[in-house]
């Protein structure tokens, strides 16, 4: 056990010695705050050294990101992430993140690069670096087919499930329609709560509601686009502008082979159906048109 003393009087010597560790912590704290200023990604030359690129997806967001009954990480996003994987000659190492934590695991390092379905907004562009789109998207309402919401006036004294880090979320935290906002962290969670009727509608991207409901009998989606149109596009770290580039290059580079169409048909075709034009969602080049 350690001995506690207890002095009356501080000699000379301890004052000494106290200043002298003062000084060296000040001078350890310096080196600490430098070491933590350098940029926390990774380039482009350091990731094909490394032999992996880490990537932010999904992993409960069916059709875009998610994991099969195999453990498989599956989905549009993840399509598009084994592309370029391939294209630097390098492994993928995924890391499942949920919609909050998609701008801190790309400001940190955490991961070098975010392909979550992540929908650009100024607000996360002042944080990350968004590369070219690859796809559009707006918001989307699914309600039971027995209790439809079709506008937002439908909303009022009605509970509204969202995910939180959402589009969705902020668009009806600044918009007020009346609803209860019951909020959740994991898209999984947020969907069973519909399911078990502890809401009375879900709003997320467009995208994923008409697929959900395609895969769920006895829901609707019965505001099909509200808001803004917006565009998903992948992310990096701010100012790694030799990833940034690769990437950019590359998505402009699949064009000539309409790699994304390739990509809805494999991915995407089955949750959306026949009623689905591919050329209403994909971005090819990135051009938005």
């Amino acid at each position: 056990m350690k001995k506690k003393f207890h002095f009356k009087k501080v000699t000379a010597l301890l004052l000494t010695a106290v200043a002298t560790v003062g000084i060296l912590a000040g001078c350890g704290s310096t080196t600490k705050k430098s070491s933590s200023s350098k940029a926390a990604y990774r380039t482009v030359d350091e990731i094909k050294k490394d032999g992996t690129l880490k990537v932010g997806v999904f992993s409960d967001k069916a059709p875009f990101g998610y994991v099969d009954d195999q453990g498989k990480y599956q989905g549009y996003d993840v399509y598009f992430a084994e592309r370029i994987a391939k294209d630097l000659g390098v492994k993928i190492e995924y890391t499942a993140v949920d919609p909050a934590s998609r701008v801190d695991y790309v400001a940190t390092g955490k991961v070098d690069l975010m392909l979550a379905n992540f929908t650009v907004t100024d607000e996360r562009a002042e944080k990350v670096d968004f590369a070219l789109p690859y796809m559009k998207v707006s918001l989307g309402v699914v309600s039971p087919s027995s209790a439809p919401i079709k506008s937002e006036a439908d909303l009022k004294g009605k509970t509204l499930i969202l995910a939180k880090g959402t589009t969705a979320e902020t668009y009806f935290t600044k918009n007020d329609t009346g609803a209860n906002l019951e909020k959740y962290d994991q898209y999984a969670d947020a969907y069973n709560a519909l399911l078990d009727g502890r809401g009375d509608a879900f709003s997320t991207d467009n995208t994923e509601v008409i697929a959900w409901a395609n895969q769920n009998k006895g829901f609707t989606v019965g505001i099909t686009s509200l808001g803004d149109v917006d565009t998903i596009a992948p992310a990096v770290a701010k100012g790694n502008k030799t990833l940034l580039d690769w990437i950019n290059k590359e998505i402009t580079s699949l064009a000539d082979e309409q790699f994304f169409h390739a990509d809805y048909d494999a991915t995407l075709k089955d949750f959306y159906g026949a009623d689905i034009n591919p050329d209403d969602l994909v971005v090819e080049g990135g051009k938005v048109e």
